[in-house]
């Protein structure tokens, strides 16, 4: 069990290389990313304020559909859903990588303190830091859970719909956060990335619980955990009520 967490959180150290080099250029000011940047919330905010009825339905986005109160209440409900089906081990991956993520989230914020773009005539306000955007990191979290934990009760010829859903999801979330002018690219695609790295850590934590618990591998497209389409998806080894591992 032991090797098995080391390797996984080697995967995640890995995942989080190029967060940690974007992290760089951001904090070292690099030329071509902050002309990238500029140019990016220059261009778009042009087209919103031309557009005010295509800003509205960004907003709506933003603020109503892809809020990330609105992902984490479904992560919070999918969790709650768990427990009651005695899924336990994934309950509580759900939970660490959505509490995880947002925690992981503030800090680094905290830590950059970068400032959101200030633009003339904005057409949407956020508080806070920018680096890296919370709406983005929060998308690619959710989505990840939601999308791992319900795909093995999804038919097969409709999962590559379920994988293209969660991708316009969280694309979709960064671009209303750069059109509306509350963030840099940079800080869109940094959610992205420091959000993925936290999937891949608790996800590669996930696959060595299961092996421990006796279990195979899985391949992604199936879902965490299989098994959750069973009457009862938890190994006895890790039931409330067990004393001794399955084998």
């Amino acid at each position: 069990m032991g090797v098995r967490l080391l390797l996984a959180v080697g995967a995640g150290a890995v995942a989080a290389v190029p967060f940690g080099l974007l992290l760089l250029l951001v904090e070292g000011a690099w030329p071509p990313l902050l002309r990238l940047d500029a140019g990016a919330a220059r261009r778009l905010h042009e087209v919103a304020l031309e557009h005010p009825g295509w800003t509205a339905t960004l907003r709506f986005l933003s603020d109503w559909l892809w809020d990330p109160a609105t992902l984490r209440i479904a992560v919070a409900l999918l969790t709650g859903w768990l427990l009651y089906r005695r899924a336990w081990r994934l309950a509580a991956w759900a939970a660490t990588t959505a509490i995880g993520g947002a925690l992981t989230g503030v800090l680094v914020k905290v830590v950059v303190e970068r400032a959101r773009p200030s633009l003339q005539d904005p057409v949407a306000q956020a508080p806070g830091y920018s680096f890296p955007s919370g709406h983005a990191m929060t998308a690619t979290t959710s989505c990840a859970v939601l999308l791992l934990v319900l795909l093995p009760l999804v038919p097969r010829r409709w999962r590559g719909l379920c994988w293209a859903a969660a991708g316009i999801s969280v694309v979709g979330v960064g671009f209303t956060r750069i059109a509306l002018g509350v963030h840099w690219f940079s800080d869109v695609i940094g959610g992205w990335l420091l959000g993925g790295a936290v999937v891949v850590l608790t996800g590669w934590a996930f696959e060595a619980w299961r092996s421990d618990a006796g279990r195979p591998l899985t391949d992604v497209s199936e879902g965490l955990e299989p098994e959750l389409t069973d009457e009862e998806p938890e190994p006895r080894a890790y039931g409330p009520e067990s004393g001794s591992r399955d084998r």
